[in-house]
């Protein structure tokens, strides 16, 4: 099954060829009976829009060709668990479809038509929901999972033989002590390695742990340092805790990571900034910036409305940097298309994306920065 990150990497070298392509994003999350609402969205949109282009032109006709297959889509292959759905098409582009369905939910239906796919929705998904490792263990058995885009992609479990609590005096006391030390460590030990072997085989980029006060300590003393770094909270979840609250406890946790970790990055980018660093900000710079494959890791809001800009500049940068002949150029009138152009370029430029969800953050800056790997 293809994932988001290689969608949205499919997506980004889209070439358009001046026909229309259709992005839709759809909520499928139930309502109280049990139903999805999106067919009515899809329905009264696709004839709105289908009103825009002359019957019987190449564009009406490869619109018209999408519709038919995304509505049979819809219709015949949707799983009843999909919370989001994402459709890409442009039949005039060699029958280009892709589709995706997700466990995490997208928050409102949208439809976009252009001339290249808008994928900006689709990459903040991929921020908001990555791979992270949950461990919850005791000093017998261990539970590991990996959650990711809304849901449980992996899990192991860990059980030892459980140890009887004896009333002894003494050397025997004592003896029984060590006894018990040494095997709690033979657990931990285990359950450091099954959690090393789940979060490599599963590209986690997150751990949280969960357990009581004799068994963290345990843990960690166990870590490799790769490991332990990737570790962000430990929270306190009993063993037998239902699966479905391990991931919403988690989830709570890596929010607040992810906000913690957002002001941190936008303070240091505005910091080099400030002292004529490795950082630039506003659209403009950080076009060119991706464009010139400078930019390390690009800081953008959440929402793209509150992208501002020049729009005379960024014209003008894009015209230094047009990729390829004849390239279209973009409506920079849309904070949007902007917005999806400087994701693709750091998709091109293998620079990281963060996606800064409190967008007060950016706003003295134009929603948009990024840190640079080196300066001209």
């Amino acid at each position: 099954m293809q994932s988001v990150g290689e969608l949205v990497e499919l997506l980004s070298i889209f070439e358009p060829i001046g026909l229309p392509v259709i992005s839709l994003y759809l909520n499928a999350q139930a309502d109280e009976h049990g139903h999805d609402n999106f067919h009515t969205f899809v329905r009264n949109e696709i004839r709105e829009r289908a009103k825009t282009f002359p019957a019987g032109s190449p564009e009406r006709q490869s619109f018209d060709k999408d519709v038919e297959r995304i509505t049979t889509y819809l219709d015949d292959e949707v799983r009843p668990s999909a919370n989001g759905i994402a459709v890409f098409a442009c039949a005039g582009a060699g029958d280009f479809f892709e589709a995706i369905q997700l466990d995490a939910p997208i928050e409102n239906n949208r439809l976009f038509v252009y001339d290249q796919p808008h994928l900006y929705p689709l990459a903040r998904l991929m921020d908001q929901y990555p791979r992270y490792a949950v461990l919850v263990a005791n000093t017998n058995s261990a539970r590991v999972f990996v959650f990711g885009r809304g849901a449980k992609l992996d899990s192991e479990e860990v059980k030892n033989v459980k140890t009887n609590r004896t009333k002894v005096g003494g050397w025997s006391q004592m003896r029984y002590q060590r006894h018990l030390a040494n095997y709690h460590l033979h657990h931990a030990k285990e359950v450091i390695e099954v959690l090393e072997r789940v979060v490599r085989e599963d590209k986690a980029e997150h751990v949280i742990l969960a357990g009581d006060d004799v068994i963290i300590p345990l843990l960690r003393e166990q870590m490799p340092a790769q490991l332990a770094e990737k570790v962000i909270d430990v929270v306190s979840l009993d063993i037998n805790t239902p699966e479905h609250e391990i991931f919403q406890t988690s989830m709570e946790s890596l929010k607040e990571h992810d906000s913690q970790t957002d002001a941190e990055k936008v303070d240091r980018l505005i910091n080099e900034y400030r002292g004529n660093g490795l950082a630039v900000v506003g659209a403009p710079d950080t076009l060119a910036a991706l464009s010139n494959g400078q930019a390390d890791d690009l800081l953008i809001s959440a929402a793209p409305g509150e992208i501002k800009y020049d729009e005379a500049r960024v014209k003008e940068v894009l015209a230094t940097y047009s990729v390829g002949e004849g390239a279209p150029s973009i409506d920079v009138s849309e904070s949007r298309l902007v917005a999806d152009e400087l994701v693709k370029r750091a998709q091109a430029s293998a620079a990281t994306i963060t996606f800064i969800e409190d967008v007060s953050l950016l706003a003295d800056i134009g929603g948009v920065g990024a840190t640079l790997r080196y300066r001209f």
